[in-house]
This record gives C-alpha cells, sequence and structure tokens, in this order.
C-alpha cells in the first residue's frame, strides 16, 4: 500500500499538472488505491476548507492561481497601449493577478469589457504573470450597474444610486455573493429581462457599508470606473526613486520662488517669483516639478498615469494620478528642500505684453510655501511672520507683475464668467459641515495669470522649435448655440450683436449689461451651457475662452497627464536628457488626446455627482421647509432650480407644476400652461418646498409655491372638452397648447 502523500506533496501535484488534477488523478499519480481513498478525500476537503484549493466540478485546483482555460474580461489599453485582461471568477486571498492579452492577426477584434475564452500561460513577467490567447470570444461588454443591496428571503434586490436609473434589478440567491443588507455592490446584467421586463444581475463587486459617511465619493469612483488603488509595480517604482541629481541642471536656488496653494494643500507643483524691471516691466519665474525625470515612458509609472489621465478631487479624498511617494513629496516643491524643476522666464514690458521667454531645466530650493489668504494679507499691507520678510523681494514684485498681466488681460477680454465655486466642508467623521462658496482672491487670479502665461510660452516654445504636443483647445461655440443664447438675452432685456465675427469681447459685453441685474445668473449660466467642451488634441484649434491662438497645459504634471507629455516634448527639444517624448508616444499622441479628454470628463462627472450626493444628504433634514432660487434649466419632464443658500440644483416634475397641462417649447426654453398661458423659462425666481432629497443619488425634489413673487393661477378647465376620466381629452389639450403658443409668440 502506498504512503499517503502530505498535504504540501498533493499541493505540489496539482500545480504541476493544471489539466488533469481530479480526485482520481490525484489518487492515480500517489498509487492510492481502496481504503485509502478515504484518507485521501479527507485531506482534499482540509485543503478545500483551508482555501488552498478550490473545487470545480470534479477537478481541484490552486485557490492562488488560475486554471489553463478560463473566462476572461478585457481591460482598457494602458499607457504603453498593451492589453490587459482580467479573470471573471477569483477567490484568492491576494489580488487577481495581471494577465497581458497577445492577440494573434487571425484574431477579431475584442473591446473593453468584452468577455472570451482565454488560454493562459504563466509567465515571470514584471507586470503581469500571466498570457492569454484567444479561444472564442463569449459576449460583448454586459450592462452594470452600481446600487444599494436589499437583501430579502430569496436573494434580493439593487437600488441604484444613479438619478438617470429608475429601475430596480433583482438579484437570485446564488448571485448575491453573500453580500449584505444595505451594502453598496457592482452588478452585471445575466441573462435576458424577467417578467415586467426586470433585469436579473449577478453582484461582481461588494464595496462596502453605502451609509458609511465616506462612502459618497466611492460611489462616484466605482460607478465611474476611476481606478483608486495602484498596482504594486507602480507602488514599488515610486518608493523606489531618488532625488533627481544636480549634474547636467541649472542652479535655479538663489531665485526668491515661493508656492501659494489653499491653505490645506498636500502637494506643490509650481512656484513663482518676479522682479521689478527699471522700464516698469517684469521678469516672471514659473517653475514646475519636474515629474518627467520620474516618471519614465514605459515604466509602470507612466502606464498607470496614463490609464487614469488625471488626479480626480472629491471633498473627502483624491484619487491621485502618481502616488504619494511622488505626488507629495519627491516631485512636490516643499519650503527648504532641493527639487528638480522644468522652469520658465518670461519678460513682460510696461504693458504686460510678454516680449521673450526661456526655458531652463534646474534645481530650485522654495523659500516659503503661503496660503492663498496668507499671500493676499501681506499684498493688503497685513503681512504676518512669515510673509514680513518676504515683502520687498517676493509679494511686491509678485503683485507688480500681476497688475501688468491683468491690464493685458483686460485688453484681450477672455471671457469672464462669473459662476462662484462651491466648497463643501466636512466634518472629521466626514459628514457635510456647512455648504459655502469659495472667495475669489486676487492672489487666487495672480497664480491663474502666472500659470496661464506659463503654458502660453511652452505651446509657442514647441511650435517654433517644430516639436509634437498636445494642445487645449477651445473651439468656438456653434451658430445654433449663440442663437439660443441670443433669445435669452433678448427675453432678458439684453442685446447679443449677429451677424459679425464671434469674439469673447462681444459675450463679455453681454455679461456685463447683465451684471447686477436679476438676470445676471441666468446670463452667466446660459453663456456657459452654449460654450462647446474643452479638449487635447495634438493640432492647434486655439483657445477661444482665453482668447489665445496657441494653448498647452505645463503647469500641473503631478496631477495631468496632457502636461507630462508636454514636459517630455520640452526635454526632448532642448536635447536635456533621454527621458523625453520618444517615438512610440508621438505616433500615439492622438490616441492619447482622445483617452485623457475622456478620462477629464469622467473625474467631472464623478465629481459633480459627489457634490450633488453631499448636497442632497446636507439638505435632507430640510424636508419640508420652504427655499428660494432660480429656474436654471428646462426638459419636457420639468424645471431645475438652482437654490439659493446652497447652490444645489433640484427638480421640479411637470406633474406637480398646477393643475393644467403644460407645453414644452424647447426653442424658446419655456413651459408653456395650456389654460392660463402661464410660461415658466430660464431665470425666473421661485419660492419651493423641498418635499424629498436622496442622499444616495444627489436627487433634490421639490414643488413650486410662488413664481416671480406671485402664487400660481388656477388652471381653468371650464368649457374644455373632457375624456371619459373627466380630463381634457388628448385631442382638445394639444389644440389648447397651440392656442396658448400662438398667444405667447402675438405679445
Amino acid at each position: 500500500m502506498k504512503t499517503i502523500p502530505s498535504k504540501a506533496q498533493i499541493l505540489e501535484w496539482v500545480n504541476d499538472h493544471p489539466e488533469a488534477n481530479s480526485k482520481r488523478d490525484i489518487a492515480k499519480a500517489f498509487g492510492i488505491k481502496g481504503a485509502a481513498r478515504i484518507e485521501l478525500k479527507r485531506l482534499l476537503k482540509e485543503l478545500e476548507s483551508e482555501g488552498q484549493l478550490e473545487r470545480r466540478r470534479r477537478h481541484y485546483l490552486d485557490a492562488e492561481k488560475l486554471p489553463p482555460v478560463t473566462v476572461l474580461e478585457l481591460l482598457a489599453p494602458d499607457g504603453s497601449g498593451d492589453l490587459f485582461a482580467k479573470p471573471i471568477e477569483w477567490r484568492g486571498d491576494a489580488p487577481a493577478p495581471r494577465i497581458l492579452f497577445a492577440p494573434r492577426e487571425a484574431d477579431p477584434a475584442l473591446g473593453r469589457g468584452d468577455r472570451f475564452l482565454g488560454r493562459l500561460i504563466e509567465v515571470a513577467g514584471e507586470d503581469h504573470q500571466y498570457q492569454a490567447r484567444l479561444i472564442r470570444r463569449i459576449t460583448a461588454s454586459p450592462n452594470r450597474i452600481t446600487g444599494i443591496f436589499r437583501k430579502e428571503t430569496q436573494g434580493g434586490r439593487i437600488v441604484p444610486v444613479d438619478k438617470g436609473q429608475d429601475r430596480e434589478w433583482r438579484v437570485r440567491e446564488d448571485a448575491t455573493q453573500h453580500a449584505e443588507d444595505g451594502e453598496l455592490v457592482q452588478a452585471e446584467q445575466i441573462g435576458p429581462r424577467g417578467r415586467m421586463g426586470v433585469p436579473w444581475a449577478r453582484i461582481t463587486d461588494r464595496l462596502g457599508d453605502a451609509s458609511a459617511p465616506r462612502a459618497v465619493s466611492l460611489i462616484a469612483i466605482h460607478q465611474h470606473g476611476i481606478p483608486d488603488e495602484f498596482p504594486d509595480a507602480v507602488l514599488r517604482e515610486a518608493e523606489a526613486a531618488k532625488p533627481a541629481p544636480e549634474k547636467n541642471r541649472e542652479d535655479l536656488r538663489d531665485l526668491p520662488l515661493v508656492t501659494i496653494d489653499p491653505s490645506d494643500a498636500r502637494d506643490h507643483d509650481d512656484a513663482v517669483a518676479a522682479h521689478i524691471e527699471e522700464d516698469g516691466g517684469a521678469t516672471i519665474w514659473v517653475a514646475i516639478a519636474d515629474v518627467a525625470h520620474y516618471v519614465t515612458p514605459g515604466s509602470a509609472l507612466d502606464r498607470e498615469a496614463w490609464k487614469r489621465g488625471n488626479s480626480t478631487y472629491f471633498p473627502d479624498r483624491v484619487v491621485p494620478m502618481l502616488p504619494e511617494a511622488l505626488s507629495a513629496d519627491l516631485c512636490s516643491l516643499h519650503e527648504g528642500v532641493d527639487r528638480a524643476v522644468i522652469a520658465v522666464r518670461m519678460r513682460l514690458d510696461a504693458q504686460g505684453n510678454k516680449i521673450s521667454h526661456r526655458f531652463h531645466r534646474g534645481i530650485m530650493n522654495s523659500r516659503a510655501s503661503l496660503a492663498y489668504e496668507q499671500a493676499q494679507a501681506g499684498a493688503d499691507g497685513n503681512p504676518d511672520e512669515q510673509t514680513e520678510p518676504l515683502m520687498d523681494n517676493v509679494i511686491r514684485p509678485l503683485w507688480h507683475a500681476y497688475g501688468l498681466l491683468r491690464d493685458a488681460r483686460n485688453r484681450r477680454q477672455p471671457l469672464e464668467l462669473d459662476l462662484p465655486e462651491r466648497r463643501i466642508e466636512l466634518t472629521p467623521e466626514g459628514r457635510v459641515k456647512s455648504v459655502n462658496f469659495r472667495d475669489r482672491l486676487d492672489a487666487h487670479k495672480l497664480i491663474e495669470e502666472f500659470m496661464v502665461l506659463a503654458n502660453v510660452a511652452a505651446a509657442e516654445e514647441l511650435t517654433q522649435r517644430g516639436r509634437p504636443l498636445l494642445f487645449r483647445v477651445h473651439e468656438e461655440p456653434s451658430l445654433e448655440k449663440m442663437d439660443a443664447l441670443r433669445e435669452v438675452a433678448q427675453a432678458s432685456g439684453f442685446n447679443l450683436a449677429k451677424g459679425q465675427v464671434l469674439q469673447t469681447s462681444h459675450l463679455n459685453r453681454l455679461l456685463g449689461q447683465a451684471e447686477g441685474t436679476d438676470f445676471d445668473e441666468l446670463i452667466n449660466i446660459s453663456t456657459l451651457r452654449s460654450m462647446t467642451q474643452a479638449y487635447y488634441h495634438p493640432e492647434n484649434y486655439g483657445h477661444f475662452g482665453l482668447a489665445l491662438k496657441s494653448y498647452a497645459h505645463f503647469t500641473s504634471p503631478i496631477r495631468r497627464y496632457a502636461d507630462l507629455v508636454v514636459h517630455r516634448a520640452l526635454i526632448s527639444g532642448h536635447g536635456w536628457g533621454k527621458d523625453g517624448l520618444d517615438p512610440d508616444q508621438i505616433e500615439r499622441l492622438d490616441e492619447t488626446a482622445k483617452h485623457i479628454s475622456e478620462t477629464e470628463r469622467r473625474s467631472m462627472t464623478a465629481e459633480r455627482d459627489t457634490t450633488d450626493r453631499y448636497l442632497a444628504a446636507y439638505l435632507a433634514d430640510r424636508v419640508g421647509a420652504e427655499m428660494t432660487g432660480r429656474i436654471s434649466g428646462i426638459q419636457k419632464f420639468g424645471a431645475f432650480v438652482k437654490l439659493d443658500d446652497s447652490g444645489a440644483d433640484g427638480l421640479l416634475p411637470i406633474r406637480t407644476i398646477g393643475r393644467e397641462y403644460f407645453h414644452f417649447d424647447p426653442d424658446a426654453q419655456m413651459l408653456i400652461g395650456a389654460d392660463t398661458g402661464l410660461e415658466i423659462g430660464i431665470g425666473q425666481r421661485v419660492t419651493v418646498r423641498l418635499t424629498e432629497a436622496i442622499p444616495m443619488t444627489g436627487g433634490l425634489t421639490l414643488e413650486l409655491l410662488e413664481l416671480e413673487g406671485n402664487s400660481l393661477p388656477r388652471g381653468s378647465q371650464k368649457g374644455r372638452r373632457r375624456g371619459p376620466s373627466g380630463r381634457m381629452s388628448t385631442k382638445a389639450r394639444l389644440a389648447e397648447v397651440k392656442r396658448a403658443t400662438k398667444r405667447r409668440r402675438k405679445r
């Protein structure tokens, strides 16, 4: 009789024979027969309960390894264009292994989210553990949902957290992944819809307690697919990085460079200095952290930065583009510490025009890390202990240079929108403490103008040298959008000229007419909505909003991949080293531009959704209270109202407005009452009652009480033809809507 093998021997054999590891195969390999099979069965059960083996059908697998043939899901390409996949099922304790997908020329094209049966080969790669070959495609990307799991006797249901989804998904008992009631989950649709069109789902990820204070941003992170965990290879590279050597760098440590940031900033990626010239002009220095030295093309850091595209900012956390070892340390321009930078020296004449610039790769040492409020107080004549010694060499020269740039800006006439930014303040526990509007100090505007000028210099420098780069493009609005804005302006009693080449100065003139009136916010919002969205592109199409012919992003490579591309282009253009833009990156600039434009929009949407959820949580205790606001949007299903105190947006459902039928006029952006001719349009002042606040979705529902200070008129139904239910017939109602529209147009 053969000796029963040890657990270690069984595990070793299973690893060496992944395709032949049933209980019969194991018994045959070790010569185990008869009653000895009972002891083998006991050992296999113990290994299974310990999590060291996983039983699938009649075969045993190492729980920390993948089977040779498995179902995979294709991920988005990384920064180098490589395709990776993830296993649909992974039950090991460690994170799922990385799988490089290696398609052959004859394979059908697969897209992100597509599922396929793949054959795996174990490899010893630095950033992946398996290589996958396609056997056959299974399905396209399934429908997914993020929501709150509600446990029931048989399985449960998922309540979506997206305001745009109102249908719950059902989950069978064997597809819950043991999720608890009230847990935040992600799920995917399985099979056809059930009765009444209800989709069935399988929970794929359990994300934690949905009621936890800091779950608000977590919802957006998972809902929008924002990567929030760095792979081990990325962290290892970041932690192994050393300060850049001084060799072949200019010594800029004598310059009085300082950083000016929010008081709670953890990273400082830009520093500024200025010198007043005898002719009344100024010399400006802008120094930016030399991120390109640490994040080199093709590295794990580079691939992850490309994948993320940018950092994402929430009230309770930041999802950074780079690990903290770089973003908060080696690439942060801390006070009194030598740091590697790429800097630009810009000379202004007495009118604030840039007459020259020159780029440098050097080493700097920050004289001080100042907060905006601190620098502003110094400029206003109230310096503190830190800014008092800096007044003559730092603060006054900076504000002199800012005055020149402000004059140049006034002549250039970029778009001057006045839309206050909300600031959500949280308690240490993550609850909303207050909602305020951020102050706009001259210190904020100074840094903005310095950064804009540095970005212009980078675009001009690379264009002059004939180097490829990514431009920041903002095209002028369409004629249709301008016509719509012109209608809003005319309805508000203002004028926007027609029949001439549109310039930002024309829009500024309109904004100036509205300033200080009841229509101030309306015109600002309508002007913003008429604009196209800025994006990145290898070709230069100008920047309409800033009224600039050439513009690129250079000043924030810690948080934007576009800036890192520009840094590399400058390195290549000046011959500063081998860490510049390589041929492969140049070839993929168009793909990179599209990708990071998409990640930027993804972050903006996630940030907006999170703000909505925090505002809904803040207002949840005030349900039933009366509030004032202004109509900010009109749709066929109702009107949106921007509330005065919080800046939150709530919905007035059309079914709750008055007692009459309302017709939606998309051209005039109005809802028109069929009986009374009542017009509800953008910009009107309203008093509303908050009837519902749902923190999980960010939804606010309102009831209209007063319009422009007047109670709603009662819709008269006298003499109207009615249907069997006593309501107006559809035909009569449509006829009345047409009559109301004609009455409005005659007026």
